[in-house]
């Protein structure tokens, strides 16, 4: 497609809300996705040094 001026680049022949839209929830996504996964492996290696010290700390007390 060519277009004669930016205002017709971001109307996209009259799809701009379906183009825009769909772009910006891509980029939402890949800026969302790795901040979770981020606190997904926080929370698990948490979890997992509370449990190693639980354990250990039982054994001590034997």
């Amino acid at each position: 497609m060519i277009w004669h001026s930016l205002a017709e680049f971001f109307a996209m022949g009259g799809y701009a809300l379906y183009v825009w839209s769909s772009f910006g929830m891509a980029v939402l996504l890949l800026v969302l996705e790795p901040c979770l996964l981020r606190r997904r492996y926080t929370a698990a290696a948490l979890r997992l040094e509370h449990e190693w010290m639980a354990q250990h700390s039982s054994e001590e007390m034997k």
